[in-house]
């Protein structure tokens, strides 16, 4: 999969560009939909998606290489590690929560009941193959 289909940048934001898309590209491995050794997008390619400087995008793999999450291979590109580290449980539960917090304040706008929204939930972790085996 490419970060690139999932990876957005918003430029309102406070955070830094170059962070957004460290952390979008963490959690992109973090969740398996960037796998081990597979490549990423060039550092250009990923900056003309996003419609950002590729200094941008340069500074964000650059601090993942550092950290671990991703690999160069001279002549090759950029790839996620053979064994990117885990993402630690605090920061899991804590984007967790964001992400859960996202999601209940659409379901909320857009009308949905409690167990309309956990199910629409249940149901992706379903598509997903993420919900522990439980069908």
């Amino acid at each position: 999969m490419n970060p690139n289909r999932s990876l957005t940048v918003d430029p309102a934001s406070p955070l830094p560009l170059w962070s957004q898309i460290e952390q979008g590209v963490g959690r992109l491995v973090a969740s398996g939909a960037l796998a081990p050794s597979r490549p990423v997008p060039s550092v250009r390619d990923l900056a003309r998606e996003l419609r950002v400087n590729p200094a941008t995008v340069a500074k964000a793999y650059q601090r993942l290489v550092e950290a671990g999450v991703l690999e160069v291979r001279r002549g090759e590109g950029t790839f996620v590690s053979a064994r990117p580290p885990a993402l630690p449980r605090g920061e899991r539960g804590r984007q967790l929560r964001d992400a859960a917090g996202r999601f209940a304040v659409s379901a909320h706008a857009l009308g949905a009941d409690h167990d309309e929204a956990l199910t629409a939930v249940k149901d992706e972790l379903r598509r997903l193959g993420a919900d522990g085996g439980k069908r």
